[in-house]
Formats: C-alpha cells, structure tokens, sequence
C-alpha cells in the first residue's frame, strides 16, 4: 500500500451548512479512514468574500484538510463532492511542502 500525501481545500455554502462546516469536516475525515487513509489535519480558514459570485452566492466557509490516501482512491474523493449540495468548489493536490 503506497500512501500519498495530498491537501485538500473545499468551500462550502453558507446556507447549506448550519455549524460552519464541522459536521461536514468529521465526515471528509471518515471517508478518508474508510477509504484506508489517514487524516493529518482539518483547518477551518472561515468564512471569506468571494471576488466573483460562484452561482449567486457571495461568500462560502473555506476548509483546508492535509491526509494520506492511495493514489486511486483521490478520484473517489472527488466523484463524491462532485454532486454534493453543500460544496461551492473543491481542490485536491498532491502535498509537497518541505516538513
């Protein structure tokens, strides 16, 4: 099993989501321990303007996530969020910031 170490960074819509992502967070954390992976940090960066309104929303609640994960499985990941109501926009790269 080859781990990788990917970042994450989702935004969420204000008005899909009650408790500023935290529910949200500790389901992308289960997904990625179910998916064999292991989660090394979950940072809610809150909530910011955007510059361009994303689909008449104004401003979303940003979170930055750093986990391991085979590299097959980040496609899953993605799928997933893709027809999630509650995520404005997702990105998933893979980690290469020196220790």
């Amino acid at each position: 099993m080859n781990l990788k170490k990917y970042e994450a960074v989702f935004i969420l819509d204000i008005r899909k989501v009650d408790d500023e992502g935290e529910a949200f967070s500790k389901e992308f954390a289960g997904l990625i321990n179910g998916l064999g992976g292991a989660m090394h940090e979950s940072v809610s960066m809150g909530r910011k303007q955007f510059a361009r309104e994303i689909g008449k929303r104004k401003a979303g609640i940003y979170w930055n996530y750093i986990f391991s994960l085979e590299t097959e499985k980040t496609d899953d990941i993605r799928k997933k969020f893709m027809l999630d109501e509650r995520v404005v926009r997702n990105l998933v790269i893979q980690y290469d910031r020196p220790e």
